[in-house]
């Protein structure tokens, strides 16, 4: 190679490095360590795009049209279905109602980390006194494990983290629209439930504003409590986003409402008012099969800690 040939090559070299790439390689159908997508994942989400970098992995979703929500009929099944698994008074009339009307939604193009951000990514960024340091003392040093999603964080801190990496906390919206798609599919892995593809709970107990502690949790996942981050790649969306469902609820930037706009819902742009709570979604270690819904909604003050809560980031597309 000649001496001008030697430059460009390390020239190239240094950019890889230095910037993060957008990845449409195959790797086998598979997810690879820098979070290529394989070609039945590249066909199944219209070709959706890899943002791999050293602190993150996001993946970029179009612009789409999605319907959001549930109907009428969805609500009145699932609350049948809760009866019947759980404590009669935690199944009253209005449970899920919060999850109608159902309504289409446009988005803008966003990404939306891949995975739920680790204790050793946010442990770099409490590192640099950017972050909180997570209260990880006494019975909660089990919760302290490189690979186990952040969790005992307030919204607070979670919308800190994301903003230290130029991002924020995803929208309801753009929430729903990774882990149901624009199929609506019930769960984000399919439509039907499957106990070996997220790290799950007993039953549909969660209630993270009044209830310390005490969610019966289900082992026979291979996890009592907390499980690494994409321990469960058969639970993953066609998309390649992982733990969607279970493992740690997820922080979202929106307020609380209890229920939708009848006319829909604005783009992120425009937020609208709602109540003192924050918008929780996707469920937990503690969290039955209603809960691990893309539907499913919980709220809960933004000061609340729990093991079980946790967040990933997301970022509009510029």
């Amino acid at each position: 190679m000649s001496a001008l040939g030697r430059a460009i090559a390390g020239l190239v070299a240094a950019l890889s490095m230095a910037t993060p790439t957008l990845d449409r390689s195959p790797a086998n159908g598979v997810l690879s360590a820098r979070g290529r997508s394989g070609p039945a994942e590249i066909e199944a989400s219209g070709g959706v795009l890899t943002l791999a970098s050293r602190s993150s992995q996001m993946i970029l979703v179009p612009r789409s049209k999605f319907t959001m929500g549930s109907t009428y009929d969805d609500v009145v099944a699932a609350l049948a279905e809760c009866q019947a698994e759980t404590p009669g008074h935690r199944c009253d009339a209005t449970k899920f109602s919060d999850e109608t009307p159902q309504h289409t939604v446009t988005l803008s193009a966003y990404w939306l980390d891949r995975f739920e951000v680790t204790v050793a990514e946010y442990a770099r960024c409490a590192s640099l006194s950017r972050c909180n340091a997570l209260p990880l003392r006494d019975g909660a040093r089990r919760f302290d494990h490189p690979s186990y999603p952040a969790s005992l964080v307030s919204w607070e801190e979670a919308r800190a983290y994301c903003a230290f990496r130029g991002a924020r906390l995803p929208t309801e919206e753009e929430f729903e629209r990774a882990a149901r798609g624009t199929s609506g599919r019930r769960f984000p892995w399919g439509n039907l439930y499957n106990s070996r593809v997220s790290n799950h709970g007993a039953y549909d107990w969660s209630d993270p504003l009044a209830l310390v502690g005490g969610n019966p949790t289900d082992s026979r996942d291979g996890f009592v409590e907390l499980a690494p981050v994409g321990s469960f790649p058969s639970g993953r969306t066609p998309e390649g986003f992982m733990d969607l469902a279970g493992n740690v609820a997820e922080w979202i930037d929106d307020r609380y409402v209890p229920h939708y706009d009848e006319g829909g819902t604005p783009d992120p742009a425009t937020r609208r008012p709602g109540s003192p709570t924050r918008v929780i979604r996707g469920g937990s270690y503690e969290s039955g099969p209603l809960s691990l819904r893309g539907a499913s909604r919980d709220e809960a003050f933004p000061n609340m800690r729990r093991p079980s809560v946790g967040f990933r980031c997301a970022k509009s597309r510029d």
